[in-house]
């Protein structure tokens, strides 16, 4: 568990007193990036999807049409990664893309019936794989869980959301 508890390198990195084993920021990305691979395996194996296109798919099938601009908040995507997304996802042919009439800089996104066939046959999925991660904790835990992560990110919501966690 502890990466830098008995290394040499990590006093004379500085590291002395810090473990990144225990330092949330790291653990929750780490823990973050896991589930995401899992949720991709999934998705990138029936629809070849990557990550971000997955996280895309998701805000749209939840929300409906929404401008690029909210989709990059709700799914922590850089703005490069996002227009990386949009364009894998325009190509195979799960979005559309048009402008929006007040700001001709903002683009408005919208699932196509195939990509509403991919969200409804992903969602399912989704559920498993994190009813499965989920098992390892009982339901008091589950309960716990979910009432500290609602304290970190209220917490954490004023950040602005410029620097990445990790």
């Amino acid at each position: 568990r502890s990466m830098a508890r008995g290394n040499p390198s990590a006093a004379a990195l500085g590291g002395e007193g810090f473990d990144l084993g225990t330092f949330l920021p790291f653990r929750i990305s780490a823990l973050a990036n896991r589930l995401a691979r899992r949720l991709a395996r999934i998705s990138g194996a029936r629809f070849q999807l990557t990550a971000p296109e997955w996280r895309i798919i998701a805000v749209l099938g939840q929300f409906g049409a929404v401008q690029n601009h909210p989709v990059i908040e709700i799914t922590c995507l850089d703005p490069v990664r996002m227009s990386r997304a949009v364009s894998g996802l325009l190509h195979k042919g799960y979005i559309t893309r048009g402008e929006t009439p007040e700001d001709r800089r903002c683009a408005m996104i919208e699932l196509t019936e195939a990509g509403r066939v991919v969200f409804d046959a992903i969602i399912p999925l989704a559920i498993e794989a994190e009813e499965s991660a989920l098992a390892a904790a009982s339901k008091a835990d589950r309960e716990n869980l979910e009432r500290i992560l609602t304290k970190l990110e209220q917490a954490t919501q004023d950040s602005g959301g410029e620097d990445e966690a990790g």
